[in-house]
């Protein structure tokens, strides 16, 4: 069942709504650490009655920071999450500030960093886009650069498959995935598209100043963003299935990018 046929059953805004309002984190070890590194959290609800073990530690934190803490039943928690996931806790964000592309190379200049950043064309899945985040944050991805159309939003169940790596790594959104990459390449940068008739990442330099592009789970990059980047690579595969998950894909990448990277 998709998120969106969640909300349609459940009468909970869409997740376009989430995104461009109030945003929705659940879970006791995201929600937890949104709080501990003074992420702006609004407010956050708890299950009726369940105030034990970590929960307990939540609520304590979130009224040490002045953060409004409510109680509610099982079934209106349930509404904020796919599949009753919360664990008896849901938080509300202020809204999330997106860059554009010369801001994110702002960003990662003003950082003395060599640009190194992730574009997603076309991931449907939230929990591909949540799992994404989370490996870019881990393997020091300086940003994720996401298409405004045609995009999996960050939605509760993308944030809460982030591990609460969308609360860290700076998100760019771009209306033509094409044109962002024209200015990255302006600005130095190499891009990389992965696909399977690519050539093997092994062989290739991806140190340096570089962007990876990663295509939809069923259609791949699209030929126009294809045809823009300088070189397509792939990973190898040796056994009898002949594709891999796109975020499996994108942790083996992008932590080829970090060796590479750490190697000069």
């Amino acid at each position: 069942m998709s998120m969106s046929d969640f909300n349609r059953k459940n009468g909970t805004v869409d997740t376009e709504a989430v995104e461009s309002e109030a945003r929705i984190v659940y879970g006791r070890n995201p929600v937890r650490e949104l709080i501990e590194n003074g992420k702006p959290v609004d407010r956050i609800i708890v299950k009726r009655g369940e105030y034990d073990g970590s929960i307990s530690v939540i609520v304590a934190k979130a009224r040490e920071r002045g953060i409004t803490v409510s109680e509610a039943d099982g079934r209106k928690l349930d509404a904020y999450s796919e599949g009753g996931r919360h664990q008896g806790v849901v938080a509300f964000l202020a809204p999330m500030a997106f860059l554009s592309v010369k801001e994110l190379l702002e960003k990662t200049e003003a950082e003395g960093q060599t640009p190194f950043y992730i574009i997603l064309d076309g991931i449907e899945d939230p929990q591909n886009l949540g799992a994404i985040l989370r490996s870019a944050e881990c393997s020091g991805a300086n940003g994720i650069i996401l298409p405004k159309h045609h995009c999996a939003p960050l939605s509760p169940s993308a944030c809460k498959a982030s591990a609460g790596a969308v609360e860290y790594i700076p998100i760019a959104k771009v209306t033509n995935l094409t044109r962002a990459i024209e200015e990255l390449k302006d600005a130095g940068l190499w891009i990389y598209g992965a696909d399977a008739d690519g050539e093997y990442f092994g062989n290739v330099d991806l140190s340096g100043p570089v962007a990876f592009v990663l295509g939809s789970e069923g259609r791949g990059i699209s030929r126009l963003v294809r045809d823009n980047c300088d070189k397509i690579i792939s990973i190898p595969l040796h056994g009898k299935i002949n594709s891999l998950n796109v975020s499996a894909a994108a942790a083996v990448i992008m932590y080829a990018a970090e060796a590479s990277r750490n190697r000069k």
